[in-house]
């Protein structure tokens, strides 16, 4: 799978963030990367235990790096459930299908970055 079939495959757009970063193999660094960081698992954990704050705030963070890295999907349900949160209270009728649509697109988007790195892994 080559860094544009990974592209296609989150539905993020490669020419944008080309655009930006300028460098195929600075865009790959930072797209390898996106899998250690922890905001998932805190916005996971955040809002299972109903903590709108916290859960705000690993939202706005997802936000932020899908924006950098032109993660479109992503970055669109990130957004939709970062504006929920907004203000501090967790409305769980509004903000759980949002949930829902954040946790299928990061699977959608680890899985195509998971794909991207066996493939260069067996290279």
């Amino acid at each position: 799978m080559t860094l544009q079939e990974c592209y296609a495959a989150l539905g993020g757009s490669y020419d944008e963030v080309l655009g930006r970063l300028r460098s195929e193999r600075l865009i790959q660094k930072f797209v390898l990367k996106f899998l250690d960081d922890g905001s998932f698992e805190l916005l996971c954990r955040s809002m299972e235990e109903g903590n709108a704050e916290e859960a705000f705030r690993a939202s706005h963070t997802i936000k932020g790096m899908c924006q950098n890295l032109s993660f479109t999907a992503l970055g669109d349900a990130s957004a939709e459930l970062t504006e929920s949160l907004r203000g501090g209270s967790l409305d769980r009728a509004n903000a759980e299908p949002l949930f829902a649509r954040v946790r299928e697109e990061y699977r959608r988007t680890s899985d195509a970055i998971r794909a991207f790195r066996a493939g260069l892994e067996q290279a």
